[in-house]
């Protein structure tokens, strides 16, 4: 493994990253195992932001569909369980001795700061992780597109989307055995074979700011120090 190629890094971690595969919630074991990775990461130089989802807690979009709860009521539903996530890792990652901040986008005075462009890169700089928590802070937009438009504000070089897949493929591993796994793809690829990997606005902002994008699979060790450092791993969405 060689040197870290990146000043800025931002890492997408999914809610399902927050628990066993198949169960809802926070396992504790796993969350250690997470701020683990992020601190070997911390630990090569980059500053480090994070955004969670909160697919191991709630999916607005997904409780609308099956409950009488309004798709927007349900979106804010969803960006409060993401505080949930950020402030554990938070409390995890303190306690291994990394210090951590969680700037939200939806005001939670109690829990964490509020997210302001500039107090944001003050902690990058001061070399506090930052948790990027509250999605947007809008409904209708996924955490995903969140991860694009902070890695866009914060001048990020590069956004790792870290997933229980090993990269992009042509089709779902899981239904078609012969799904082929991109090394390389460009966003107007990305685009034009409607690939769902990220939602179109999030490839179309990292697009417009230049901002390569690495989707990898975070259970497996290593893979997002590989990853920074230029190692071949997962698939790279980034120009043609």
């Amino acid at each position: 493994m060689g040197e870290c190629r990146y000043k800025r890094v931002l890492l997408k971690l999914s809610g399902e990253s927050f628990c066993e595969p198949g169960e809802f919630g926070i396992n504790g074991a796993t969350l250690e195992s997470i701020a683990e990775r992020v601190i070997e990461v911390c630990r090569m130089g980059p500053q480090v932001a994070i955004v969670v989802g909160a697919g191991n807690i709630l999916r607005g979009e997904t409780f609308s569909r099956t409950s009488h709860i309004p798709r927007n009521t349900a979106d804010y539903m969803g960006m409060l369980a993401t505080i949930i996530n950020a402030c554990a890792l938070q409390e995890t990652l303190e306690k291994m001795g990394q210090p951590t901040r969680v700037l939200s986008a939806i005001e939670v005075a109690a829990m964490c700061e509020p997210f302001i462009r500039r107090r944001a890169l003050h902690h990058l700089e001061g070399g506090r992780v930052t948790i990027l928590a509250g999605g947007t802070g809008n409904p209708f937009f996924t955490t995903d597109t969140c991860a694009a438009l902070r890695a866009s504000e914060l001048d990020a070089d590069l956004l790792i989307k870290a997933t229980k897949v090993d990269g992009v493929y042509s089709d779902d591993p899981k239904k078609n055995p012969q799904a082929r796994l991109f090394d390389r793809i460009s966003y107007a690829e990305v685009l034009q074979q409607g690939l769902r990997i990220m939602d179109h606005a999030a490839i179309s902002l990292c697009r417009d700011n230049g901002i390569p994008i690495i989707v990898l699979n975070i259970f497996r060790k290593g893979n997002i120090a590989k990853a920074i450092c230029g190692d071949p791993i997962g698939t790279v969405i980034g120009p043609a």
